[in-house]
């Protein structure tokens, strides 16, 4: 994985990087509207590099005391590529306690020389020493008078919604903070309400994604319905759970399109 990656996959056009100036990054809509007319959502991601000058926060000397009321662990069961993940519930903890665990040498990322050595072992090791996700804390880590890019308030509909209606949809029309560590995974799947969904690495380890155009979604669901059969006589949408792990290899093997990237923070 690169972080200006090219995909060779099947044909995909690949996930598209851009690079707003001051003046782009003013706008949140009228630049996704921008990266749209290029046809950065055909591949079901965008990578948007923010300008230098732009800083959501000041520091961050200030969060240590910051509670993660539920963090999960992430046992994953499987092999030959499939996998299903279930999250336990663990006792709540700071910030402070969840870094110290996530630097131990139980729970820290393994050497490597480059992303490719990094995924080979993420799918090794993926059923191995279950990690803990900070997942789905409410707030933000936005300083307040941010005015470009807030995910606290983009200028959307989304704000409408809260603001005229009264209504909050968590981590739809509110931001959720989420603290990972080496191997914690989000698992295949459509955002909520198949809404866009913006994501903003503060600090930290690079953080790498897989993305299937939107096109084939139906192809992966398809492909996932047969190898999950139980879990889709449960839901027929089991996917939305957030569950399923599929790894590139078999994505490759069945002709799933797909491309791949990695984030860094800043």
């Amino acid at each position: 994985m690169a972080s200006d990656a090219v995909s060779q996959n099947l044909g995909t056009k690949g996930i598209m990087t851009f690079y707003p100036t001051v003046d782009e990054f003013k706008n949140f809509s009228r630049y996704v509207a921008f990266i749209e007319s290029k046809g950065a959502h055909k591949a079901g991601l965008a990578k948007i590099v923010p300008p230098k000058e732009w800083k959501p926060r000041g520091s961050y000397d200030d969060i240590d005391d910051l509670v993660i009321p539920a963090p999960i662990q992430q046992v994953v069961t499987g092999q030959s590529g499939l996998f299903t993940q279930y999250n336990i519930q663990k006792r709540s903890m700071t910030v402070r306690e969840f870094r110290r665990i996530a630097n131990s040498d139980k729970f820290c990322s393994p050497h490597y020389d480059d992303f490719e050595e990094l995924e080979r072992k993420y799918w090794k090791n993926v059923t191995f020493n279950p990690p803990i996700y900070g997942a789905d804390v409410n707030g933000s880590l936005y300083d307040t008078d941010v005015k470009e890019w807030n995910i606290c308030r983009l200028g959307t509909i989304l704000d409408t919604v809260e603001h005229d209606s009264g209504i909050t949809i968590e981590g739809v029309n509110t931001p959720y903070l989420y603290f990972g560590m080496w191997k914690t995974t989000f698992a295949w799947h459509t955002e909520d309400m198949d809404l866009y969904s913006i994501n903003y690495l503060h600090f930290g380890e690079p953080k790498s994604w897989y993305a299937i155009p939107p096109e084939h979604g139906k192809r992966l669901e398809r492909l996932a319905t047969g190898f999950f059969p139980n879990s889709f006589k449960g839901c027929e949408a089991f996917l939305r759970h957030k569950m399923t792990l599929i790894s590139p290899f078999i994505l490759k093997k069945y002709g799933i399109p797909f491309d791949k990237i990695t984030q860094e923070a800043g």
